[in-house]
């Protein structure tokens, strides 16, 4: 009962001294909504991160791949290595890494193909040679149409499933089902006059569907609407002239799993390969993550600092308000004590007055916080021009958090003129002009 009189002679105080009162609370504001703002744009930028990495399969994905140059070190170095990825190592994954959900087999060729169809439209793009189980490994469904099955792995079949970009550039508002195209590999060649090579190598497949939209990947800058796929065993017949896989998805269980999974799968491609593991080299998705905390952490780490500053300033504000209105109703005081007031309830009055008054400033905080996040994600958006969209997002826990430290403040820089107001004789405070 004492806590909420308190309260409400702690709020009939502030609105009797309007502006000054706010004042006295921007430092609390500020505080509490740079710190909200920030968050907001770095969870955002978490949140991008995030949907990229879903992208591209997921957080729980790591994939191996096999080029002509790897990294050793800080140099790239000649692959020398007479091993290369085979359909058997899929299986022998799939059979024997209990921490592996699936491992998908892929044949990349990212530029440099050129697709036209009889019309004479074409576009310059890529392609992926892939197994039946992609398009549900990476979580990515069919706008048209279906996708590859494992009749077209096992026949050999020259059909594709096309991403919409292709699908627009070629056939525009038409449907490109049971439509052909022309995959030329290499892309164009031209003789010695510049005209352009009719007899280069192309193949005609069937396009037997259309993917959902996907956007782009930040991460690697290429558009993932612009590609083509193909079962994998047709781009090794009509394409590579071999049996062997340039990639490796291998998808985790779980995120905590992945560690275990790829120890188990480089267990299986050793005992494979004649023992060895570094004819490849693996790119693990959480890595884009990790450095992302790091940063994030850093940035917090900053801002907290900042924003500590900014509380520890209007705590200052609030202690010295405090400290004036002890003065001014000192008369007050006396005459409460007079009446029968305790030490506890005059100290009480003030101290709850304070928190108050910080309370009232971190809402506000809060508020500004958020408004300021929504503009700063606009502002992003406009500097960052690959991001369609910056997601502001402010979770309930930093709200409470700052909001928590607001009355902690309230407390810490009110406790002090609290004490000094109860402390006062009533005798001497009556005497008071």
């Amino acid at each position: 009962m004492r806590i909420l009189e308190g309260f409400f002679v702690g709020l009939t105080a502030i609105r009797s001294n309007k502006l000054r009162s706010l004042l006295t609370m921007l430092g609390i504001i500020i505080g509490v909504a740079s710190v909200l703002a920030m968050i907001s744009i770095g969870d955002g930028a978490k949140e991008i991160v995030l949907q990229d990495a879903q992208k591209l399969g997921g957080v729980n994905q790591f994939t191996m791949f096999r080029s002509s140059y790897r990294r050793v070190g800080s140099r790239w170095m000649p692959n020398r290595s007479n091993e290369h990825f085979e359909y058997e190592d899929v299986l022998a994954i799939e059979a024997e890494c209990p921490s592996v959900k699936v491992a998908v087999p892929r044949i990349p060729e990212w530029r440099g193909v050129l697709i036209q169809t009889n019309d004479g439209a074409e576009v310059r793009s890529g392609y992926n040679g892939v197994n039946y189980t992609f398009s549900e490994a990476m979580d990515w469904g069919i706008q048209e149409g279906r996708f590859i099955s494992a009749e077209d792995i096992e026949n050999k079949e020259k059909v594709c499933v096309i991403g919409t970009e292709v699908a627009l550039n070629l056939f525009g508002n038409k449907s490109p089902i049971d439509q052909e195209i022309k995959i030329g590999r290499g892309g164009d060649r031209y003789d010695r006059w510049g005209r352009r090579d009719q007899t280069r190598m192309a193949e005609r497949f069937t396009v037997i569907g259309v993917m959902n939209p996907r956007g782009r990947s930040l991460r690697f800058g290429w558009n993932l609407d612009d590609m083509v796929f193909m079962p994998l065993t047709t781009a090794q017949e009509r394409f590579t002239g071999n049996d062997y896989i340039s990639m490796l998805s291998v998808h985790a269980n779980t995120v905590e799993d992945v560690p275990k999974a790829i120890e188990e799968v480089k267990d299986v491609i050793r005992r494979r390969h004649n023992n060895q593991d570094d004819f490849f080299d693996l790119r693990d998705m959480r890595e884009g993550m990790a450095q992302l905390e790091k940063i994030s952490k850093v940035i917090k780490i900053a801002l907290g600092s900042i924003a500590g500053f900014s509380l520890l300033v209007g705590g200052i504000g609030i202690m010295n308000m405090m400290l004036v209105a002890v003065t001014e109703r000192t008369r007050e005081i006396g005459l409460r004590k007079a009446l029968g007031a305790k030490r506890f309830d005059i100290m009480l009055q003030f101290l709850i007055e304070s928190i108050a008054m910080c309370l009232i400033g971190g809402a506000i905080g809060v508020g500004v916080g958020m408004l300021a996040g929504e503009a700063m994600s606009v502002l992003a958006v406009n500097i960052v021009k690959m991001v369609p969209e910056w997601p502001s997002v402010i979770s309930m826990q930093w709200v409470v958090i700052s909001v928590s430290f607001s009355a902690l403040i309230g407390i810490s820089f009110g406790l002090y003129p609290a004490l000094k107001a109860s402390s006062l004789s009533p005798i001497e405070a009556l005497r008071t002009e």
